[in-house]
């Protein structure tokens, strides 16, 4: 008889507190307010969201009316390279260097062999011939050979800017080649185009000898 009674019990209190359970999941919330600043915390898009100025939007802000401000007089950027643009850029006096700003040593054009075939020959071909896989699926415009006696002809500070600077399909490498590098891939540019046309007679005579051994 207890344990009859008991169930029953039990039963009308789950009953209760499921009946408790929906009338509570039914009654309008109450609205509580927000601390002061509270809900600016908890949005986390609110710098998207916050009043700014737009580039080349007018302010009353400065006394020439402009939102956008100029560099203090004088001042560069951090990672510029200042001093002789002939070393810089490859320009001089309005027109490219003709000679290479830097010692051109063997070292050096050892070195620009490495950063060529990093950066260069991916395109030009590790020969500099312009024959590559990139090269030949690039159906617009392939990349020319730096071999050629046409690109050979190019002062060495063109070659630098175009580095530098970019040319048609080909970006800008300023920020990936820093300043020496680009000299020594210049240096190593030529030195192929020189490998390519140089007259068995006009080497050295321990070169000829070798050239003579191992050429056919």
């Amino acid at each position: 008889m207890k344990r009859g009674r008991l169930a029953t019990l039990s039963c009308l209190s789950a009953a209760h507190c499921a009946l408790c359970a929906l009338c509570l999941s039914c009654a309008p919330a109450t609205p509580t307010e927000a601390e002061p600043g509270e809900s600016d915390t908890l949005d986390l898009e609110r710098m998207i969201r916050q009043k700014r100025y737009a580039p080349y939007e007018p302010s009353e802000l400065f006394h020439d009316g402009a939102v956008m401000r100029h560099p203090p007089e004088g001042t560069v950027p951090n990672d510029r390279v200042t001093g002789d643009p002939g070393l810089t850029r490859g320009v001089a006096g309005g027109a490219y260097v003709a000679h290479i700003p830097v010692p051109v040593t063997l070292e050096l054009i050892r070195y620009g062999q490495g950063r060529f075939e990093i950066f260069c020959a991916a395109c030009h071909g590790i020969a500099g011939d312009g024959e590559s896989e990139v090269a030949r699926n690039m159906t617009q415009r392939r990349p020319p050979s730096l071999v050629d006696a046409r690109v050979q002809a190019f002062p060495p500070g063109r070659i630098y800017q175009t580095i530098v600077e970019g040319y048609g399909l080909m970006r800008s490498y300023e920020p990936q080649i820093p300043l020496r590098e680009r000299w020594a891939i210049v240096a190593y540019v030529k030195a192929l185009g020189r490998s390519r046309a140089a007259a068995l007679d006009a080497l050295p005579q321990p070169l000829q000898e070798r050239a003579r051994k191992e050429l056919p």
